[in-house]
């Protein structure tokens, strides 16, 4: 059995019962489930949708501005969340709102683009932007935490009902442990891995600690928690934005490229690109009302 599975952001209802039912037409034959009428829809079928099937949804799910994830029934629901945390978990990268902090945002942020969409490596345009930030107080960090990052839509929802549904939940990222802290503390999530900023009489030295958590050690850590929770690659959901995030979205049993940059959406297994955070509940077959508001 496969479902195809329809979904839109909750603040901007587009999954119409009519456009669950063209998506029906396409399939040729499925039976339609609601998992939060006018949001999500799951269309269930007996064989996989065929390319051209796919296609065609994927035509539909682009002209309604919907997302559109098509995989198997069985073991769609996951017991292990890996998220990134810059533009997945909230919506700023930290790095650049550092640097908004000593004027360098637009420089930083162009190199962290770069670096996101794969066009650099991203470990030494870490050190480079890290470089910039030598003789910030460390003390900034709590004023960029309280003022600049928000946490992203339906992020605290998502953590809790995992949560709640005996999910281990991990926000690993590139970024830096002083913000990976206190944003996993605010989600609820279980774990926090990060890169950690070297700091000298409480200012930034302009360093971070080696060997620099990025693609590869993203992808360790998710082997190594699930092995840890002993089952394998495919009982995780892994999500993010940037190509750093990509090996790990390959290798998870669902792998989601969430508003991502185009080289990893191009690649990712699923993509939201319309949804908030709430879509990777949808996408496990979670309907509204089990949803825990955290």
């Amino acid at each position: 059995m496969h479902v195809v599975t329809l979904i839109s952001a909750r603040n901007d209802p587009r999954v119409s019962r009519s456009l669950a039912e063209q998506a029906q037409y396409i399939i040729g034959e499925a039976e339609m489930f609601w998992l939060e009428r006018d949001t999500a829809c799951d269309l269930v079928t007996e064989d996989a949708p065929d390319a051209a099937t796919r296609e065609a949804l994927s035509r539909l799910a682009l002209s309604a501005a919907v997302d559109c994830a098509v995989q198997p029934v069985a073991g769609r629901r996951k017991s292990i969340l890996i998220a990134d945390m810059d533009s997945t978990m909230i919506d700023q990268e930290c790095i650049d709102e550092l640097a908004a902090e000593i004027g360098l945002k637009d420089k930083v942020a162009a190199i962290t683009a770069r670096a996101m969409n794969g066009e650099i490596a991203f470990e030494p345009a870490l050190r480079e932007r890290v470089a910039l930030l030598r003789d910030l107080p460390v003390a900034r960090v709590s004023d960029v935490l309280a003022t600049r990052i928000q946490l992203a839509t339906g992020g605290t929802t998502l953590v809790a009902t995992m949560r709640a549904n005996g999910a281990y939940t991990a926000l690993v990222s590139g970024g830096f442990t002083l913000f990976t802290q206190e944003v996993a503390r605010q989600l609820g999530f279980d774990e926090n891995r990060a890169n950690r900023l070297d700091v000298t009489d409480g200012v930034l030295t302009g360093t971070v600690a080696e060997p620099i958590l990025g693609a590869d050690s993203k992808l360790a850590a998710l082997h190594e928690i699930a092995s840890a929770r002993g089952v394998d690659a495919g009982d995780v959901l892994a999500v993010g934005d940037g190509a750093n995030d990509l090996p790990m979205i390959l290798a998870a049993g669902t792998g989601v490229a969430l508003h991502a940059k185009p080289a990893v959406a191009a690649k990712a297994p699923f993509r939201i690109d319309h949804s908030d955070l709430t879509g990777l509940l949808f996408l496990q077959g979670y309907k509204a009302e089990q949803f825990i508001a955290a």
